[in-house]
C-alpha cells in the first residue's frame, strides 16, 4: 500500500471531523455535512481498495482520529479569542446582586434610605450601601429622594416617602 495513499486517506478523515465541528458554528444548511460524508466515504474507499483488512483498518483509524479531534476542539475552542467571544461565561453563583431572603430583608424593616431609580411605583432603593428593589406605597416618587421600609411580605419591600418634617426632626 503506498503510503502517500495512507496519509491522503487519514487526512480525509481530519477533514471530516473539522466539518462536522465547523458545521456546527455555520449554517449551512447541511453542505458542510454532506461534504464530511464524502470525505468520510472517499478515506474508507481508499483504504477498501487495498483489501478487507486494510478497509477496516481504516474505519479503527477514522473511529479513533474523528473522535479525538472533536474532543481537542471542544477542549481548546473555547480557551481561543474568537471561543472567548463566542461562548457565554458561567454564572457566578457568588454573586453579591441576589435577592435576599426574608430574614436578612426583615432587618430592612424602618431603615431609611435613598431612591436610586425612581419608584414608579418599583424601582431601586440604597439602604446602607446595599440595593434593594423596592415598592412605592403611594405610587411615583423621584429619585434621590429619602424613603423608609414601612413592610417587608416576602422579597418585597415597601417604602414610603420620608417628609421634610420627619428629615428635620
Amino acid at each position: 500500500m503506498d503510503i502517500l495513499w495512507i496519509v491522503l486517506a487519514v487526512f480525509l478523515f481530519i477533514v471530516c471531523a473539522i466539518l462536522l465541528v465547523i458545521e456546527i458554528f455555520v449554517p449551512s444548511f447541511g453542505i458542510l455535512s454532506v461534504c464530511a460524508i464524502a470525505c468520510l466515504i472517499a478515506g474508507g474507499t481508499i483504504f477498501f481498495d487495498y483489501g478487507l483488512v486494510s478497509g477496516w483498518v481504516g474505519v479503527g483509524i477514522a473511529a479513533v482520529v474523528i473522535p479525538i479531534i472533536w474532543i481537542l476542539t471542544y477542549r481548546l475552542f473555547p480557551k481561543t479569542s474568537i471561543g472567548k467571544k463566542l461562548i457565554l461565561e458561567k454564572p457566578d453563583s457568588g454573586r453579591g446582586d441576589a435577592i435576599p431572603d426574608h430574614d436578612q430583608l426583615q432587618t430592612m424593616l424602618h431603615k431609611t434610605g435613598i431612591v436610586k431609580t425612581p419608584l414608579r411605583p418599583v424601582g431601586t432603593c440604597e439602604f446602607d450601601g446595599q440595593k434593594l428593589e423596592c415598592v412605592s406605597e403611594t405610587g411615583y416618587i423621584e429619585r434621590s429622594q429619602k424613603v423608609q421600609v414601612i413592610r417587608v411580605e416576602g422579597t418585597q419591600l415597601t417604602v414610603r416617602l420620608v417628609s421634610e418634617d420627619m428629615q428635620d426632626a
